[in-house]
C-alpha cells in the first residue's frame, strides 16, 4: 500500500510540474496555510524598504519611478518623467495626485486592497486567502475581502527561496489589473522627512477649485 501511494504521489508531482504551472492550488490543501503564514510573517518583518518600480496598466501602458514603504500603512510612489503623478498612503488615507491632469483623489486606505500589503502584521489566513500557487521559483498569493474591498483583489508574487516580495497586481471591480514590479530593493531604510505626508487642506482646496 505504501509503495502504491508513493507511486501515485510521484505521478501527481510529475503532472503538476509539466502541465500545471498556472493552476491555483485550493486553500484547502493542508500545506497552503502554513506556507502562506511563513511568507506573511517574513513580509511583516520588513518594516521599511525602498527601490525602483515599473507599473504596467490594464491598457498596456508602462511607467516607472521610485517607491518608499514603511509599515504600517505607509507607501509612496514617485513617477518618473513629466507625468507629475505621485501616490501617497499615510496609514489612514491614500491620495493619487496628478499634476498634469490637475486631479487629486483621496481614498480611505482601509477600503483598498493595498492595505493587505501594508498592515503591520500581514495576514494571509482565513477567507481573504483565495489561492496560493508554488511553481518552484516563486509563490503567488491571491487575496480579497469582499466585505471591505468589494470585488477588488490583490495578487502578490514572492521569490520562493528568499520569500521576498517581487511584484503585486491590483484588480479592481471592473476586472482591470495594474501590476507593480519592484527591483533594486533595500530593506531597513529611512525615508526622507515628509515622504508620507498628505496635505489634506490642499487636497480639499484643490478639489473645491476644480469642481
Amino acid at each position: 500500500m505504501a509503495y502504491n501511494i508513493k507511486r501515485l504521489l510521484a505521478l501527481w508531482f510529475a503532472v503538476v510540474s509539466t502541465v500545471a504551472i498556472n493552476v491555483e492550488f485550493a486553500t484547502a490543501v493542508s500545506a497552503a496555510p502554513v506556507e502562506a503564514k511563513t511568507i506573511a510573517d517574513h513580509l511583516s518583518s520588513v518594516k521599511s524598504m525602498s527601490g525602483d518600480f515599473v507599473q504596467s496598466g490594464p491598457r498596456g501602458e508602462r511607467t516607472k519611478g521610485r517607491f518608499f514603504l514603511q509599515r504600517p500603512g505607509k507607501i509612496r510612489f514617485n513617477y518618473a518623467g513629466q507625468s507629475g503623478v505621485s501616490v501617497i498612503a499615510d496609514g489612514k488615507s491614500l491620495v493619487v495626485f496628478n499634476k498634469k491632469l490637475k486631479t487629486s483623489r483621496l481614498y480611505a486606505l482601509s477600503k483598498t486592497p493595498l492595505k493587505l500589503l501594508l498592515d503591520d502584521q500581514v495576514n494571509f489566513s482565513g477567507n481573504r486567502l483565495k489561492s496560493i500557487r508554488d511553481d518552484g521559483a516563486q509563490v503567488i498569493i491571491k487575496l480579497a475581502d469582499k466585505s471591505v474591498f468589494g470585488n477588488s483583489s490583490i495578487t502578490m508574487v514572492f521569490d520562493r527561496e528568499s520569500l521576498d516580495l517581487r511584484r503585486w497586481s491590483l484588480t479592481d471591480e471592473r476586472g482591470l489589473t495594474t501590476t507593480v514590479t519592484i527591483s533594486n530593493v533595500k530593506q531597513g531604510v529611512r525615508a526622507p522627512a515628509g515622504t508620507f505626508t498628505i496635505d489634506y487642506a490642499a487636497n480639499r482646496e484643490f478639489n473645491t477649485k476644480t469642481k
